[in-house]
């Protein structure tokens, strides 16, 4: 089928679903820190681990490698594969990237090197509108070449019309990074994010953002801008779509990703982390009915040991997947919020996720939708 991606819920027909394969560490450098800043400050939740921070090299740049235990690893495959067995038993097409060579561990370019890792969040790389794939400028070195796992797919929907774009590619030196949303936040578990090493192919700030940063509604898309960075890649977004979307800018309802914050379920209802959620959305939004997701549970989470990274939110399970205005996967883990969507007249489909916070993502985050039912609806 031809791309055809315009919002959030509308019938699924055809998905993406990542790939963990060759999963092995987390590098914590810079763009790292920042990436993950929320989600890497102390705060007082269930065993959540210390851990040390990241210390300068001789060379003055930061540079720590953190191996993931291979069972993590294995119980993420097998779960990945419980989702597209899932999503293939409701009738969609999935589609899978490359798996990341075991022996492709690291990349370069003329400014950094970093390890590398697979294309298992496609939400993030890549931003699908309507007809049109966006790969978007990462905020992550380690992610720079995420987007060749999915070339094959991609090309694919190109040769049957589809339009196919990518964001200019920054250059990613330390001064490439806008550091006002991380000196605002600044402290906590990690060490602060100050005085980045100069580079001589240093250009001031770059357009850097994740597809997870946008929500789609119709012809309407809201952006979370909460940098510099983010900033120059929303007005390029406008510019580019101009005539054909209309850009609502959001500004810092978090460091970047906003689909644990919130998440639209069908016309009219929002799925959202805290009422204040609606402070932040345009005045037509307000208007729209608000799921509220309950608290996390001490016992929806495995318990993990001190030199486990955990990368995300406790309302990471709010991160579910709309197959249709009617029905969602959520995570099996969390039987809150199953009943909340079923108690609001949705079909709950559990499927099991176990190390969500890991790995950096839930359904939404593993999953890239192109093709659904919707149009350019007006929604806002």
């Amino acid at each position: 089928m031809k791309l055809n991606s315009y919002d959030e819920w509308s019938h699924l027909r055809e998905v993406i679903v990542g790939s963990a394969a060759n999963y092995t560490s987390h590098e914590r450098e810079l763009s790292f820190e920042y990436f993950f800043l929320d989600n890497l400050k102390s705060r007082r939740e269930w065993y959540y681990p210390r851990v040390a921070p990241v210390t300068a090299t001789d060379s003055g740049s930061r540079h720590k490698q953190l191996s993931i235990k291979q069972r993590y690893v294995e119980e993420l495959n097998e779960d990945v594969d419980g989702i597209v067995s899932t999503l293939q038993s409701l009738g969609v097409k999935v589609h899978r990237p490359l798996e990341l060579d075991p022996s492709t561990t690291e990349i370069e370019t003329l400014a950094w090197r970093a390890a590398v890792i697979p294309a298992l969040n496609v939400r993030d790389m890549s931003l699908v509108l309507g007809d049109e794939i966006v790969e978007t400028a990462p905020m992550m070195r380690s992610r720079y070449f995420e987007t060749q796992l999915l070339t094959p797919i991609f090309a694919e929907y190109f040769r049957k019309g589809s339009r196919w774009s990518a964001m200019p590619r920054p250059i990613m030196t330390d001064s490439s990074f806008d550091p006002s949303y991380a000196q605002l936040t600044d402290g906590g578990l990690m060490e602060s994010i100050k005085n980045p090493q100069s580079s001589p192919y240093d250009v001031g700030f770059e357009i850097m953002i994740d597809g997870a940063q946008c929500l789609r509604l119709g012809r309407d898309v809201l952006v979370n801008v909460s940098t510099e960075n983010h900033a120059m890649a929303y007005t390029w977004l406008q510019r580019h779509f101009e005539g054909r979307f209309r850009f609502h800018r959001i500004d810092r309802l978090s460091d970047s990703h906003i689909d644990s914050m919130i998440l639209a379920l069908r016309p009219g209802t929002l799925l959202v982390r805290s009422e204040r959620v609606a402070d932040y959305l345009p005045a037509p939004l307000q208007n729209w009915e608000l799921i509220v997701a309950p608290d996390p549970q001490e016992n929806n989470f495995p318990i993990y040991e001190s030199d486990d990274l955990i990368l995300t939110s406790l309302y990471i399970d709010m991160n579910v997947l709309s197959v249709s205005p009617e029905m969602v996967i959520a995570n099996e883990a969390s039987p809150e919020l199953i009943r909340l969507l079923e108690r609001h007249k949705f079909t709950v489909v559990p499927v099991r996720h176990r190390h969500r916070r890991l790995f950096g993502g839930g359904f939404h985050c593993f999953t890239l939708d192109t093709v659904r039912d919707g149009g350019p609806e007006d929604y806002v």
